[in-house]
């Protein structure tokens, strides 16, 4: 991206200067968010680094800019309501009968129950799944914070009222899959597809049941299941390093914001007062 903004205003990409650095991400400030400069702004610095070059990223003129840019735009993240256990009950309540709704079900529940990103989630092939009694044990073959691909397995268990291994059992059964990918799309056949659902898929299916439920659709997204799981156990008081066996979280502080979220009205210093 960088490269293509460098060709259209005639200047070098590698190296490149401070001035075109900082235009760059001046420019990018009018659709990216900060986040996504400050990830941008680091693959300039690593291309450089690579090259053996000088990084203009480090000069001041980059970093006062990118100050601009978080204290103009930063503000407060828009953040999407977490699924949490007793809303997850009710939207998969509303699953309809047949192949999309047995689907629609283990998808919900097993995205909150493993704590799944979008792209985890849809990555699943039958492969990566071990039944035993207490539960599954899943296989996650690569992730956001493993992009070696090194892997690592997770347990997921049983439920009593809307059980994730149960509600996998019966679409992978009905639908007759018994290898590849976990979760497909069905055509309005109803025939269900060899490829796999894509992230925004998953995160339409999230929207739709939240709205089926009688929520606002609006402030759900794919990572409601995630941050629905994670809210939900610091709300039972679960150890924070039982939640990263889980979420495969590498930072505690990250956690820390779900616990804290759970635990707002908890031991609150007003209760009581008025």
């Amino acid at each position: 991206m960088f490269k293509v903004y460098c060709d259209a205003k005639g200047v070098r990409a590698l190296p490149a200067t401070t001035e075109t650095v900082a235009a760059y991400i001046a420019a990018e400030a009018k659709t990216a968010k900060p986040s996504t400069i400050g990830r941008r702004v680091a693959a300039i610095r690593y291309a450089h680094k690579l090259a053996g070059l000088e990084t203009p990223t480090d000069a001041e003129g980059v970093k006062a800019t990118m100050r601009g840019i978080r204290r103009t735009f930063g503000g407060a993240r828009n953040k999407k309501a977490p699924a949490v256990a007793a809303k997850m009950h009710s939207m998969v309540a509303t699953a309809p009968d047949g192949l999309a709704g047995l689907r629609d079900r283990a998808l919900l529940l097993l995205g909150f129950a493993g704590a799944f990103r979008r792209s985890e989630l849809v990555a699943l092939d039958v492969a990566d799944i071990e039944e035993t009694e207490t539960g599954l044990l899943v296989r996650i073959r690569g992730s956001k914070t493993d992009q070696e691909r090194q892997g690592v397995t997770i347990a997921i268990a049983r439920g009593d009222i809307a059980c994730p291994v149960k509600a996998l059992r019966a679409w992978l059964d009905t639908a007759g899959i018994d290898s590849g990918p976990i979760f497909r799309p069905i055509d309005k056949a109803g025939t269900v597809r060899p490829s796999r659902l894509t992230c925004r898929s998953v995160a339409n299916i999230v929207k739709a049941y939240a709205g089926r439920a009688g929520f606002d659709s609006s402030t759900f997204s794919g990572h409601s299941l995630r941050s629905g799981f994670l809210t939900s156990a610091a709300g039972k008081g679960a150890s924070i390093f039982k939640m990263m066996d889980v979420s495969r979280h590498k930072s505690v502080e990250t956690l820390r914001g779900y616990v804290r979220d759970a635990e707002l009205f908890k031991d609150h210093a007003g209760a009581g007062l008025l």
